[in-house]
């Protein structure tokens, strides 16, 4: 199976998966999103037993391609709510895929790159990596991401992280509960495919079981908050605030807020 913005391998039990479009820093077009969903569903019919997800080039993932976000303004109320429930999908295939993921984060994983870096079982990452939900920045919100991040480092955390916009290093990340693991850059890969090979090595229906497990645990109440989510960041998309950051932000200048 042929991809544009991805690539996908097989050793073995292993799967790896690699965002691939270094030119734009691996940033998430509507493309990639269908790519992702699709290569998901074929290491899942694949004999792979876990799957490492990295990125091309000096970057992990960027967050939203310009492209893409310049989209946004143009966009009908139904193809508003289509687009950010395309998104949610995205995230919620990822945290309940029924395989350990392994993210090996190798450079900057901005806004929708910290989601997919941190929504993965174990995430690795160097210590030049950078995360952060940057949103608020450009007159948007994090919503779909909100009520993930609230579980991972509980809500003071999520608080500071979601309204301040900030970014912070891979150490950080680790002391927050994000990252699992900081490693070298030479040997980002070989950790993740050394970790790779231990959990392959493991029961598969047991692994398959558990992480259906965690899923049931929380999946109700984490469906209902996806649905609040997409409702908000649907209304952040038609307010005057949010044209008005994509707009300075692809003139790159400094936006004129009005709070509307």
């Amino acid at each position: 199976m042929s991809y544009r913005t991805l690539t996908l391998e097989h050793d073995g039990h292993i799967a790896i998966l690699t965002l691939n479009r270094p030119e734009k820093r691996n940033a998430i077009s509507a493309e990639m999103i269908r790519e992702l969903m699709r290569a998901l569903d074929d290491v899942e019919r694949s004999p792979a037993r876990v799957v490492i997800l990295t990125g091309a080039g000096t970057a992990f993932c960027a967050g939203m391609d310009l492209n893409y976000l310049k989209e946004f303004p143009s966009q009908s109320g139904e193809q508003i709510i289509e687009d950010a429930e395309r998104i949610a999908g995205m995230f919620r295939r990822l945290w309940s895929f029924p395989r350990p993921l392994v993210a090996a984060v190798n450079g900057p994983a901005i806004a929708g790159g910290t989601g997919l870096a941190t929504l993965c079982d174990f995430t690795l990452a160097v210590p030049e990596a950078r995360f952060g939900y940057t949103e608020v920045r450009i007159g948007f919100m994090p919503a779909i991401v909100s009520s993930f991040l609230v579980r991972q480092v509980g809500e003071k955390r999520a608080r500071e992280i979601l309204l301040s916009g900030r970014l912070f290093d891979a150490q950080e990340a680790r002391e927050m509960g994000l990252v699992n693991e900081v490693v070298p850059p030479e040997k980002l890969l070989p950790r993740a495919r050394e970790l790779a090979a231990e959990l392959a090595s493991l029961s598969p229906t047991a692994l398959a079981h558990t992480k259906r497990l965690l899923v049931r645990l929380a999946e109700s109440e984490l469906d209902r908050e996806l649905k609040l989510g997409v409702e908000a960041s649907a209304a952040m998309r038609l307010t005057a605030d949010f044209r008005e950051g994509l707009a300075a932000f692809l003139e790159k200048r400094k936006p004129v807020w009005s709070g509307k």
